[in-house]
């Protein structure tokens, strides 16, 4: 069975007038000719709007293919990701996602692992990757972690205390 390829005659990928309606990123990955990593670094760079519909069933539009050719356009021009940012913000294609002052809201965990020292982890981690992060802020904790009996200065240099 030969795989299936969206390459038109002329080179490009398939057009967003093509495009249905709503599809999932691998489609859209497919449509566009690029990995679906690459769809989704550039919608945290800003230069590509976030799915139509977030989670499991994240969908896509045909707005979100005109995009990836437009970016895949200017790259070719040279440009650098911080230019064709620039490019769609000032012809109001920009990724539709929030600006860059004002984050999208995220929900944090602040963990203290030592008086003094609190770490922040963002609170959607995977699961696989949530218990790395635990097993490394144990190990920091345990290192950090005051001693019950704090030794003196010159017990920590190695002398001895000869006062009565």
């Amino acid at each position: 069975m030969a795989d299936r390829d969206d390459t038109r005659q002329d080179g490009r990928h398939e057009s967003p007038a093509d495009a249905p309606r709503e599809m999932p990123l691998a489609e859209l990955a497919r449509r566009a000719g690029v990995p679906p990593r690459t769809i989704r670094f550039y919608i945290s760079r800003g230069l590509l709007p976030g799915p139509l519909r977030r989670g499991r069933n994240a969908a896509y539009g045909p707005a979100h293919l005109e995009a990836l050719e437009e970016i895949r356009r200017l790259r070719a021009q040279g440009l650098t990701l911080a230019q064709v940012r620039s490019r769609l913000a000032a012809a109001g294609r920009e990724g539709g996602g929030p600006a860059p002052s004002l984050p999208e809201p995220s929900s944090w965990w602040h963990l203290e692992v030592a008086p003094g020292v609190v770490v922040q982890v963002r609170a959607d981690l995977p699961a696989a990757r949530l218990r790395e992060v635990r097993a490394a802020l144990s190990q920091l904790a345990r290192r950090l972690a005051p001693d019950t009996a704090p030794a003196s200065t010159d017990e920590r240099n190695g002398k001895e205390d000869d006062t009565p």
